[in-house]
């Protein structure tokens, strides 16, 4: 943020601004955790609007602008929006689901990046990012190596993503996963 601004008090401002916005994104998370808890416990029926409360498909915007450019976030912010609740609601799902089943099969000793089971993950990984449009996966003449390779670093570099996995360990899985995938199919 300091390189980005002139003022050092701005470059805190906005920064503390962000960090405000994230606190709130992940209370909500929590809060909807704390229900779906609650609600298994009580073995009433899980709502998925409530799973997902916290999620919010602008918080890359400046990212995916800088790394792939505008037309590319245009384009996946319009599908996004275009999609009805519940086709929001399933592809939330989807990437809840690969992000746990990424999680699991790390954790799990007999499984190696290169194993059967992770790389029936990756092509899952892979077919998930050709299914949204603006990127590199998902267009005809974009750089589908390139891309994983970039996002599979990315995801161990970035404590952000990374968590998405079980942390660092995790992400690191995933991008030995995807790079074996690539390496075998492309």
């Amino acid at each position: 943020m300091l390189a980005q601004e002139c003022d050092e008090a701005s470059a805190l401002t906005t920064h503390l601004s962000l960090l405000r916005q994230e606190q709130d994104r992940l209370a909500r998370q929590i809060a909807a955790v704390e229900h779906t808890i609650n609600t298994l416990r009580e073995g009433e029926e899980l709502m998925a609007e409530t799973m997902f409360d916290g999620f919010d498909h602008t918080q890359y915007k400046d990212e995916v602008e800088q790394r792939w450019g505008k037309d590319a976030y245009a384009r996946s912010d319009a599908w996004y929006r275009g999609m009805s609740d519940e086709e929001r609601r399933a592809w939330q799902a989807r990437v809840e689901q690969l992000a746990q089943d990424w999680t699991a099969a790390a954790e799990a000793a007999e499984i190696t990046p290169d194993s059967p089971a992770a790389q029936d993950l990756a092509h899952r990984h892979i077919d998930w990012l050709r299914g949204i449009p603006g990127t590199p996966a998902a267009e005809p003449d974009g750089d589908l190596v390139a891309y994983v390779r970039a996002l599979a670093e990315g995801y161990v570099a970035d404590e952000r993503f990374a968590a998405n996995y079980g942390g660092v360990e995790g992400a690191s899985f995933v991008r030995d996963a995807l790079l074996a995938y690539l390496e075998r199919t492309h």
